[in-house]
């Protein structure tokens, strides 16, 4: 029997990544939930797992040489979940290639951008005092834009994003690109973006890794300590 992995997790982008991928592969896992917007992040127990005071971040007591291993950063998790297994990584050395590409381009460009997107554009202007900063909006709408074009062109050729197959590079897009109203952004002129957000979307696991903990998911903008913690808190 395979020893669960134990999640630390909140619905998030990056949370439903790892959530997501564990459906996926049929991994066991138990889930610890960290409350963002409470300040579990900073917690001493959970620095030591996670440094940068980021989930998710999992716990493997079956790690490497039979050993426990605690890993951050949704993209080293994903990474080495898809080693453990051989699944979603792609079949040969140029499709894996193709897959970490993929997924280097999310956590560089497309999570990063996507997240400041949603900053100015929904919980800047709520803050007290107010921050609507007009160039901030168009700046990060603007290059979310550019990189989902990027995307639609990508998916114009490729039935999933990294090529024939599915991978983690369409789980790890999936939860930033799934919220592109929040991010003000039209699919119009996105045609293979939005065909690829429907074939995601009827995924069973990617349903129910989306719906781990969906009633914790809540709107900053009206809570002020969990603005002052996840804005403007510096450690």
């Amino acid at each position: 029997m395979t020893t669960p992995i134990d999640l630390y997790f909140w619905p998030t982008p990056n949370g439903w990544k790892i959530t997501i991928a564990l459906e996926e592969l049929e991994l066991p896992y138990n889930l610890h939930l960290v409350d963002i917007g409470a300040g579990d992040q900073f917690k001493p127990e959970f620095l030591k797992i996670s440094p940068n005071n980021r989930m998710p971040a999992i716990i493997d007591l079956d790690g490497p040489d039979g050993a426990p291993i605690s890993i951050f950063e949704s993209g080293a998790i994903l990474q080495y979940l898809v080693r453990k297994t051989g699944k979603f990584c792609g079949r040969t050395e140029r499709e894996r290639i193709a897959v970490d590409q993929w997924l280097m381009w999310q956590m560089g460009g497309l999570g990063p951008m996507a997240g400041q997107a949603h900053h100015f554009l929904k919980y800047a202007p709520a803050m007290d005092p107010p921050n609507d900063l007009p160039y901030a909006k168009d700046r990060y709408r603007n290059e979310t834009a550019r990189l989902y074009g990027v995307l639609d062109r990508q998916l114009a050729h490729n039935e999933y994003v990294a090529g024939d197959f599915y991978s983690i590079a369409d789980i790890s897009i999936w939860g930033w690109a799934s919220l592109w109203e929040g991010q003000q952004q039209t699919l119009d002129d996105k045609p293979h973006m939005a065909r690829w957000l429907d074939m995601m979307w009827a995924r069973p696991a990617v349903q129910r890794g989306r719906a781990v903990a969906a009633e914790k998911r809540g709107d900053f903008k009206k809570d002020k300590k969990a603005q002052d913690l996840l804005f403007r808190k510096s450690t």
